[in-house]
């Protein structure tokens, strides 16, 4: 097979296989790109919605496009149809079943629903062409990726569009079974497939999107974690174990706006990021790296949305269990602990005795330090450490890990702003709900939690200029290279919060005054009568 061009255009010959059958393709240098796919798509008999894949003689997939490079019958190409129909099996049924819908189905509606349009419209509106668009790249990820990969095949990763759900007040507490049982059979379904390269490395970012993900995929990007980290090989967990594991902690993680799953994941994924990026890997030994991600993973187990203040004040079940010590964290690690305790989710099984004995230690220690009580304790006891830091004693790396843990924890101000904002407003939904039931029950209302008097920008300024950037910034002593990924996003969050809070403080005093001259001259208009006093509920931060 040869294309047909005029003899005195310039061409290339590309040689190739498909289904061991030689074949030969000609096309002009400047041929179009899309061209050259339906050149080789008609080589291989293939239909408009088939998936192709190019492979050079080492085995690597090469893109179909004019820029191929010639080749000899010697050094054949292969062409394969990886993916004939989308319900075709074995292949099409996975790839279905995985994704949810087939290409197939999805490109023959948008046709039909394109005829319609053009007939009622008569012109095809530019919400179908970015529709075309997007199936059209889609096909070409699909031709271009080395393996079927789900994670990351069609995600936007630079770009924020989804954000957090408003419903939470509608769901129950804790998670149903049904629920439960839905998102566990997704996991395992995706389990298996591969996680591109791509999305491996953007997951060691601290500007990872954790919007995009949905709760089953956010549990293969745990389990990738440990994979990477290379624990599996190295404490000898068994996949099944771990995935059990990983279930078994998003079960325990409550509907709530805040503490809930997707806040686990952020936390474990900054963990994650930082560990690859001041490469502790080469200063600190696995068992306290696995004790670092595992301390994540399960250090706001079965949050409820009360802090410690409220179940002190509340007098709650777990405040009169723990005598008011860190009645939430001590409560993490007693589930983190529960969970470890069965012999199918305990991926500490294949462990000595003296390393399940650390880890243990290492995890109640780590998750205790969350506790912001205890914040100006482990900075000071740091800050005391660093001229003299030795990765070698044992004390100096304890107080480090607790460190790390409270930086990922409070880590959502280093991420970009559409990552990071609406995570404000799910914190800030979190403290109202709080000071509501404060109120209601007679309780002491937390003075930052109460919606009469915070505001976004007011919620935040001072947090990180006070509490966020002298942690980052002791830690960052300790890794310089934390100067750019972590500090510069936190420095510039707190001027866009400042400039918002300057914005609100001009609004409250242009309002308060436009509410004074309508009153001055509603009192002129009247005569004698005098102004009514301000009206407080005007002088009264707004709400963003």
């Amino acid at each position: 097979m040869s294309a047909a061009v005029p003899e005195e255009m310039a061409t290339k010959i590309i040689y190739f296989t498909i289904n061991g059958r030689p074949e030969q393709a000609e096309f002009p240098l400047d041929c179009p790109a899309q061209d050259v796919k339906d050149l080789f798509r008609s080589a291989a008999e293939a239909g408009p919605h088939d998936i192709l894949k190019l492979y050079n003689p080492k085995g690597n997939i090469i893109n179909i496009s004019p820029q191929l490079a010639p080749n000899t019958p010697q050094s054949s190409y292969k062409l394969e149809v990886v993916a004939a129909d989308c319900n075709s099996e074995p292949l099409g049924t996975e790839l279905a079943v995985a994704l949810g819908f087939d290409l197939s189905s999805m490109e023959k509606r948008l046709q039909s629903l394109e005829k319609k349009i053009l007939i009622e419209a008569g012109e095809t509106p530019a919400i179908v062409y970015e529709m075309k668009r997007q199936v059209e790249s889609f096909r070409e990820k699909l031709e271009s990726v080395e393996h079927l990969s789900w994670l990351g095949l069609f995600k936007e990763l630079s770009n924020a569009t989804h954000k957090p759900s408003p419903f939470y007040h509608k769901r129950t507490l804790r998670k149903t079974r049904e629920e439960c049982e839905h998102v566990r059979d997704k996991f395992l379904q995706m389990s298996s497939l591969e996680v591109s390269d791509e999305v491996r490395q953007y997951l060691k970012t601290p500007t990872f999107d954790n919007w995009q993900w949905e709760d089953a995929e956010i549990m293969v990007l745990l389990q990738v974690m440990y994979v990477d980290l290379d624990f599996i090989s190295t404490f000898n967990i068994e996949l099944e174990v771990l995935q059990q594991f990983l279930y078994e902690v998003y079960r325990r993680y409550n509907n709530i706006p805040f503490h809930n799953f997707k806040h686990c994941f952020c936390v474990t994924q900054m963990m994650y990021g930082l560990i690859w990026l001041t490469d502790l890997r080469s200063t600190m030994d696995s068992i306290d790296l696995l004790t670092l991600l595992t301390s994540a993973v399960c250090h706001d187990l079965d949050h409820t949305g009360y802090n410690n203040a409220y179940q002190i004040n509340a007098r709650t079940e777990l405040a009169l269990r723990y005598n008011d010590i860190s009645p939430l964290e001590n409560h993490h690690c007693a589930v983190a602990f529960e969970i470890l305790e069965k012999n199918e989710s305990n991926i500490f099984r294949n462990l000595s005795t003296d390393q399940y004995k650390r880890i243990r230690e290492g995890i109640i220690r780590c998750i205790l330090a969350t506790d912001m009580t205890r914040h100006n304790e482990i900075l000071n006891k740091f800050k005391s450490l660093l001229t003299v830091f030795d990765f070698s004693s044992k004390d100096h790396r304890d107080v480090l890990m607790m460190i790390l843990i409270k930086v990922s924890d409070i880590s959502n101000e280093a991420r970009p702003m559409d990552v990071a904002e609406p995570w404000l407003d799910c914190l800030l939904q979190e403290f109202f709900n709080q000071s509501d039931m404060e109120k209601l029950e007679g309780l002491p209302v937390s003075p930052f939690m109460d919606r009469d008097k915070v505001t976004k920008p007011s919620s935040q300024t001072g947090f990180i200029r006070f509490v966020l950037l002298p942690l980052f910034m002791e830690l960052a002593n300790l890794f310089p290279c934390l100067e750019l990924h972590i500090i510069d996003p936190v420095r510039k969050a707190l001027n866009y919060y400042t400039e918002m809070e300057k914005a609100l403080e001009r609004e409250k005093l242009n309002r308060a005054q436009s509410d004074k001259t309508g009153k001055s001259k509603e009192a002129s208009a009247s005569g004698s009568k005098e102004p009514d006093p301000p009206d407080e509920s005007s002088l009264k931060p707004t709400a963003v």
